[in-house]
């Protein structure tokens, strides 16, 4: 009885010990794994996964965190996780196109564009250009410290935000 107990035992152990290390191997493939899909798609992935589902609570946000503009009629309470995603698509491509001009930097600064809005880069009335276009502009692309200066929350240092600076940068900056 006490040799079939260690018997079970031991390969409960087995199996654990297997399970921890295809586990830890899946960990740093599923971090590779982002790096394989086109740049939009890691943009896509990376919103998603900071901004999070909207619901009515969060109104004017809905989806994932998509602003709703004057005449829009979405609606946190009966929006699709698939209509969600198609609305971020849609945002992330206008955005795109505003910064087309900045060529292989458009996508990044469109990301940022999406959780910040485009005037607080692009500056509009009282809101002068940001350092980060300005700095684009004068063809240096040494962007990594205005890039992430753009964590800030009701004027103070938000964690989850440079946290979230550094993986956009990270996930599509293009040398």
């Amino acid at each position: 009885m006490m040799r079939i107990f260690m018997v079970v035992v031991c390969s409960l152990l087995a199996v654990c010990s297997v399970s921890a290390q295809i586990s830890r191997r899946e960990g740093t493939d599923g971090q590779a794994a982002i790096y394989r899909l086109p740049p939009f798609e890691r943009a896509v992935c990376c919103t998603k996964f900071f901004e999070g589902w909207h619901s009515e609570k969060h109104y004017p946000y809905v989806g994932y965190g998509h602003k709703l503009l004057p005449g829009e009629r979405y609606s946190a309470r009966t929006m699709t996780k698939r209509q969600a995603d198609a609305l971020l698509r849609k945002d992330l491509r206008k955005f795109c196109a505003m910064f087309r001009k900045f060529r292989k930097d458009s996508l990044l600064l469109a990301t940022l564009a999406y959780n910040v809005g485009p005037y607080r880069l692009l500056g509009y009335g009282k809101i002068p250009k940001s350092k980060l276009i300005r700095k684009l502009e004068a063809g240096d692309r040494n962007i990594y410290r205005e890039y992430i200066a753009f964590c800030n929350y009701k004027g103070k240092r938000h964690a989850m935000l440079l946290k979230r600076r550094k993986a956009e940068f990270a996930l599509l900056y293009i040398q």
